[in-house]
């Protein structure tokens, strides 16, 4: 049997994933629907295996690539979890102090997809952490659909406090210059805004596909923002049009792109929601953002 391709699966294949990945069905109607797409060759087995991540495959940054130092370390997050678990990359020989970025998971933990793009963080200059969002009860678990049932344990305004944590050990780490900035995906997305809200100081934040603030949290912020937009990502997009409106009213220097006809998780290279001329495209921006904004 030939494997599938892109071009094989009905978007609505990518929509249920979407609703399943974001807790709005259950693993069994899930499955169930799912199965109306098993037609002919394509099983539903097939079908699973091909939407699902494909991590170790996909990694651009090997832990190991010589131009960088990667390790986890832990922090405290008084207000939040207690002890977090983060992978902290620097790149190799630095000599002086570096701008750094807080790299914000999905809504499944600190797995490889975003460890990788820590590390990519690093290698483009930046001192980056990674942090995990799920340690509080044991870090990610080695897989996204027990990471998203863990994540759902906790609640989200306490994970905001380790993100901010980290941000606030970043800031006194001794290889960084202070500028900080964030990028954050999905449930990251989300927070990244939120960090805007809550940090006057933050050099920059770069949501992709999130949630938005209220509009009386979206009137606080300070920081710069570039916001990155699926184009088939109608459940995120229907925010945006009010939080453009209040950005404009403060005069908050914002961007907005929606990449048109790509998914929500388009970034991920580790499934087929990922589109790479939309990837590359919005990293490119994402790396002359923090470049401009953190220098």
């Amino acid at each position: 049997m030939q494997p599938l391709k892109k071009e094989d699966i009905h978007q609505d294949v990518f929509d249920l994933y979407d609703q399943y990945a974001h807790n709005k069905l259950e693993r069994r109607d899930f499955l169930a629907k799912l199965s109306l797409y098993a037609v002919g060759t394509i099983t539903v087995g097939s079908l699973l295996s091909f939407i699902s991540p494909n991590y170790l495959d996909n990694l651009i940054v090997q832990p190991d690539d010589e131009r960088l130092n990667s390790d986890y370390i832990t922090y405290d997050s008084p207000k939040g979890g207690g002890k977090i678990k983060g992978l902290l990359s620097i790149p190799e020989g630095t000599k002086k102090k570096l701008p750094g970025i807080i790299v914000v998971h999905e809504n499944r933990g600190l797995n490889p997809y975003i460890e990788d793009v820590g590390r990519r963080c690093a290698v483009d200059g930046f001192i980056s952490l990674a942090p995990d969002a799920l340690s509080p009860l044991g870090g990610y678990p080695g897989n996204d659909d027990e990471g998203r049932v863990m994540q759902q344990k906790r609640d989200r305004y306490e994970m905001l406090e380790d993100f901010i944590a980290a941000y606030e050990y970043l800031s006194k780490h001794e290889n960084c210059n202070g500028k900080i900035g964030v990028v954050g995906f999905c449930f990251g997305g989300w927070i990244a805004n939120m960090m805007a809200v809550r940090l006057p100081n933050l050099s920059g934040a770069v949501p992709y596909y999130g949630g938005q603030p209220t509009a009386e949290e979206a009137a606080q912020i300070k920081a710069p923002l570039l916001l990155q937009y699926a184009g088939l990502d109608t459940r995120v997009n229907e925010g945006l049009p009010a939080y453009e409106a209040v950005l404009k009213a403060n005069k908050v220097d914002y961007k907005a792109y929606i990449y048109p006809d790509v998914n929500h998780g388009f970034h991920n290279n580790s499934t087929p929601r990922f589109d790479k001329p939309a990837a590359d495209l919005s990293w490119e921006r994402t790396i002359a953002f923090f470049k401009t904004n953190l220098k």
